[in-house]
């Protein structure tokens, strides 16, 4: 169940719910775009504020994260690889990207329930990832929100 939706049905926050996926999938566009050319946040903002899917994203959430996502990822990465059953060198840049999101957002975004973070990234990864990473991510993220720095103590 995605953000908006119970049963089935759009809930009021419908709109806004997929104002936010729209924004996570651009989000993972550009932290892959991010990896591969090394575009600086700015100039990844002004990129991505040119398509025709940034209008009906959450515009906000985007700027936001992807700022944090780019400033905290060699955090984020010892993070992947402590939670990891592989290296991190055997991550795909697409899965990085997707995980780079979901962390950011159980780190920095507890207006977003657990749940719901999990879900995106899995979508996203079925959507976009490597067949099967997607597993790999929702175990990476069960294991990180649970633990401190994350969600899972008061230090979260």
């Amino acid at each position: 169940m995605t953000e908006g939706q119970r049963g089935g049905r759009a809930t009021r926050g419908g709109g806004a719910a997929r104002a936010r996926q729209i924004a996570r999938e651009l989000l993972v566009k550009a932290l892959y775009q991010w990896q591969i050319a090394g575009h600086d946040v700015v100039e990844l903002e002004r990129q991505f504020s040119q398509t025709p899917e940034f209008a009906k994203s959450d515009r906000p959430y985007f700027r936001t994260v992807l700022a944090l996502a780019i400033e905290e990822a060699p955090v984020f990465d010892r993070a992947i690889a402590r939670f990891a059953a592989r290296s991190l060198e055997q991550l795909d840049a697409v899965g990085r990207s997707i995980l780079l999101v979901a962390l950011t957002e159980l780190k920095h975004r507890p207006d977003v329930p657990t749940k719901v973070v999990i879900n995106e990234a899995v979508e996203l990864a079925k959507r976009y990832g490597a067949a099967e990473s997607f597993r790999f991510i929702n175990a990476l993220l069960d294991k990180a929100a649970r633990s401190e720095g994350f969600r899972g103590s008061p230090g979260a």
